[in-house]
């Protein structure tokens, strides 16, 4: 066993051990991590940015001291001077290894942009802001009628528009009297209405008719991604979309291991909260200026989250969602200025809503959801499925919904697998097997030729074969069953058993090999028996919630389901049923309805009775605890077979039978013999 340092990059995962004195920089290429460098590690380009990140981190197996980097030397206080390092922030070519070091690439530093596959949606929204924007004639001061500014435009808004109550912040303040002479008296003021109150407040005043727009932000706030819409808040266009990293990352891939982290490492809790809102504020700077506006005209922003995200976003101590009963600090909607949020990049008096949780394992982002699709308004029975690094399950119709979360952790997303990356260029995205010869061809993001196309080659010169991403290892694992390469149980055959060269050794299992670049440099790239289990794994939790949701529900088939997020865009009906991670229906009634939350966002975003509607629905909704339910270890066991140990497919038996093998029998590892036995 090595006794140098280990050294682990996030949001890749990828890790190996490096002699002291081993510049990052070098030790990321060795491991093929996505950090850029065009000087030659000089220190001039400052391409290769890094943010060591120090403390207890279980979920990774490493201690990091603060003396497990190397000081700045002097490149970097050159650099830092000349042209400034942001906080945290080193450079990978100078700084070098001295101990166990946990290093996140932030998405500046990444030479291939992570593919944050979460596009808004075209369905049209019925639009009624909370905020908007109107011009008013405001009197003139007068000598013999003395009164403030405000106060004049308080009774303009009252005689010209009907608004009353209304207040005004400090910034708005010191801004009205310069507007109200430039404009000749006549301004244009945004008003803000909270849902449920008829309390307005001016947001922003400017000088005549104000042309420049009002915008607003809907933000899915995942514990993987950060995706984001800029939504004109007058006609409810999406003028720009944009997604990052969730920088969390670096404290644990998966909610329970940073809420592990806050537990092992007082004042966690405040670094995971400082490091979201950083990453917030920079994607609203990145998608305002991607879209040609003022940051300053984003006026109010929604977002939707999964509990635990709920309270660090706000600096909120998430330990009690890790601990039954899984107590949240607020489970209603929330309405405060951006600024006790420290959200600096958006307008000084921009105000954010917060959907309302449905329970403590159940968050906005299931309730955004459930706006977005009205399960409660459906005539059938219709379950959704959300899936991230946790999966959020609604089923139900006009009489009743369920709802709970499962633990499908990160695999889906390409995370925990042995050639696994995040959706970047260069990742595989698409695989099919041929079932005679067991050939493989693939499509990676960035091309559309598949593998075996004339071309292809030329079409990925630049960003190469790199890895595999979620949705490609579900494919590989659903035509590996169908090929007859892996059986029930998940044990991958030999070459002899399999008929095919490609199902190599690998101790006392086996891999199946997709794509072989090492003799140009590049990775081999191949599915392994601990790929299977982590797909099996994942697969499991995600059927056990939904078939557990149906027994309370007492159904054993289901109407219609509907495939949301990124992992609904893009995963075929066909292959999610092969491996069961969804119920067997007809696959003309399993459909995708892309980013359901981020939609359930932009609802709220530009209409404030939505706002009701929803807070009104999630206390309708019936939550199912599965840490506390003895019958989810029972389906959790039976979904670990490909589909299901118990439960009948007849409509995929008719789509696609799966062949009969059994490697486990003759052959295969100790483990596959002794699942035989016990079957």
């Amino acid at each position: 066993m090595s006794t140098d340092p280990l050294v682990i990059f996030t949001p890749s995962g990828k890790r190996g051990h490096f002699p002291v004195g081993t510049p990052v920089l070098t030790a990321a290429r060795q491991l093929g991590v996505d950090l850029d460098s065009v000087c030659g590690g000089r220190g001039i380009c400052s391409k290769c940015q890094i943010t060591p990140a120090f403390g207890d981190f279980p979920k990774h197996g490493v201690t990091v001291s603060e003396t497990a980097l190397s000081g700045w030397n002097a490149v970097e206080e050159r650099y830092d001077r000349l042209r400034g390092l942001g906080e945290g922030r080193r450079l990978g070519c100078q700084a070098t290894v001295q101990g166990d070091l946990l290093v996140d690439v932030p998405p500046e530093s990444q030479v291939h942009r992570q593919v944050v596959r979460k596009a808004a949606s075209a369905r049209p929204i019925t639009m009624d802001p909370a905020t908007r924007l109107v011009l008013i004639e405001v009197q003139a001061p007068d000598m013999h009628e003395p009164s403030g500014d405000l106060e004049r435009v308080c009774q303009a808004l009252s005689d010209q528009w009907g608004v009353e109550d209304v207040t005004a912040g400090l910034p708005v303040l010191r801004k009205l009297q310069p507007a109200l002479r430039k404009g000749e008296w006549q301004v244009s003021v945004a008003l803000h209405t909270p849902a449920n109150s008829e309390k307005i407040q001016i947001l922003d005043v400017w000088p005549g008719l104000h042309e420049g727009g009002l915008y607003g932000l809907a933000i899915d706030l995942g514990s993987t991604t950060i995706s984001a819409h800029l939504c004109d808040l007058v006609t409810g266009a999406v003028c720009a979309s944009s997604g990052l990293m969730n920088p969390q990352i670096r404290f644990g891939e998966d909610l329970m291991s940073r809420v592990s982290y806050v537990m092992m490492n007082p004042g966690g809790d405040v670094e995971m909260t400082n490091a979201v809102r950083a990453a917030i504020n920079d994607l609203a700077r990145e998608i305002a200026q991607e879209a040609g506006i003022d940051p300053a005209l984003i006026m109010e922003t929604v977002f939707v989250c999964n509990p635990v995200m709920h309270h660090l976003l706000l600096g909120i101590d998430p330990v009690e969602l890790g601990q039954a009963p899984f107590a949240l600090a607020s489970s209603g909607s929330l309405t405060l200025p951006a600024r006790d949020l420290d959200l600096t990049a958006l307008n000084a008096e921009a105000q954010v809503y917060l959907l309302p949780c449905i329970a403590g394992h159940v968050g906005a982002d299931a309730a955004a959801v459930a706006l977005s699709e009205a399960p409660d308004q459906s005539d059938d029975l219709v379950l959704i499925v959300d899936v991230g690094t946790n999966a959020e399950i609604l089923l139900g119709d006009k009489t009743r919904v369920l709802a709970c979360s499962s633990p499908t952790g990160p695999a889906f997303e390409g995370a925990q697998i042995s050639s696994g990356q995040r959706a970047a260029p260069g990742a595989i995205e698409r695989v099919e097997i041929d079932p005679d010869s067991k050939e493989p061809r693939f499509r990676v993001i960035g091309c559309d030729l598949w593998s075996d196309a004339p071309g292809f080659a030329e079409a990925t010169a630049v960003t190469g074969v790199t890895g595999i991403c979620g949705s490609g290892i579900i494919e590989a694992v659903a035509e590996m069953r169908m090929a007859g390469l892996l059986d029930p149980s998940g044990l991958i055959g030999s070459a002899a058993q399999t008929g095919t060269n490609r199902a190599e050794p690998e101790g006392r299992t086996h891999a199946y090999l997709i794509h072989d670049g090492s003799a140009d440099g590049g990775p081999r790239i191949t599915v392994t028996q601990g790929d299977i289990r982590a797909i099996q794994l994942a697969k499991s939790a995600l059927y056990a919630g939904a078939r557990l949701l149906m027994d309370k529900l007492e159904v054993d088939r289901v109407d219609r389901v509907l495939l949301a997020g990124a992992f609904g865009a893009h995963i075929s009906p066909k292959h999610a049923m092969v491996l069961g991670m969804i119920p067997d229906a007809p696959l003309d009634k399993v459909k995708s309805v892309g980013n359901a939350a981020g939609h359930g966002a932009r609802i709220a975003l530009c209409n404030r009775g939505a706002r009701a509607q929803i807070e009104q629905t999630v206390g309708r909704i019936h939550k199912v605890e599965t840490a506390v339910e003895p019958k989810f270890q029972e389906h959790f066991v039976n979904a670990n077979a490909i589909p299901h140990a118990t439960d009948p497919f007849p409509e995929l038996a008719r789509i696609a039978p799966l062949p009969k093998v059994a490697f486990g029998a003759s052959g295969g590892s100790d483990r596959g013999r002794r699942r035989r036995r016990r079957a």
